[in-house]
């Protein structure tokens, strides 16, 4: 896997976007730099019971490109981008996926992304996300976040191992911040009661 681009030091100092903006598509290129030096076979092979695959998360992240900066930016529903409905269907390989076909669509996705916040400012409100409007740093950041959590794993297919080969697929844009916060607030709940050595609670 090649090292991931070199920031260039002045950005530090710079404003907002272009750090933004640089800082995305090193992420970008650290995503697709996990299917560097793997064969087809390994960028397929399952070692989780999800559908998590090297492959499968560069295609899961064209699918975020596309939620992020088109469907928020151009409000235009996924069935008329041409994407699956939820993040879960993003994973799933077709056939004719390979690691030629699905680095070059998440190459063009990037580009698409890239014209599509152009002339915008880091406060444009984009209104096509299905949470509601937001400004269009929301997009960028959020993208940003979810290369970098999927660029992190590397399972042990590849000439790089990973102690867990497990990932989180980032969640769906439609699904309200209050059910993720609750999420979160109930798994605390159940470290704290462990720590305290009360019995975990059964489903």
């Amino acid at each position: 896997m090649s090292a991931m681009p070199t920031v260039d030091p002045g950005l530090f100092g710079a404003d907002l976007r272009p750090q933004f903006d640089a800082f995305l598509d090193e992420h970008r290129a650290a995503l697709r730099g996990c299917l560097e030096g793997v064969t087809e076979e390994e960028s397929r092979r399952r070692l989780v019971p999800s559908k998590t695959t090297l492959l499968g998360l560069v295609k899961h992240a064209t699918f975020v490109e596309k939620v992020w900066f088109d469907e928020a930016v151009y409000e235009r529903t996924r069935a008329e981008i041409g994407i699956p409905a939820t993040p879960d269907e993003s994973f799933v390989l077709d056939d004719g996926d390979t690691i030629e076909s699905v680095t070059a669509a998440h190459r063009e996705a990037c580009e698409a992304s890239r014209r599509a916040v152009a002339d915008l400012t880091l406060d444009d409100v984009v209104r096509g996300n299905r949470r509601g409007p937001l400004p269009s740093a929301g997009c960028t950041s959020t993208c940003s976040a979810s290369s970098r959590s999927t660029a992190g794993t590397r399972t042990s297919c590849g000439s790089r191992s990973s102690r867990r080969a497990e990932a989180v697929a980032w969640p769906d844009p439609a699904q309200p911040l209050a059910g993720r916060g609750a999420r979160r607030d109930s798994q605390g709940a159940q470290c704290s009661r462990r720590r305290r050595g009360q019995p975990r609670p059964r489903p």
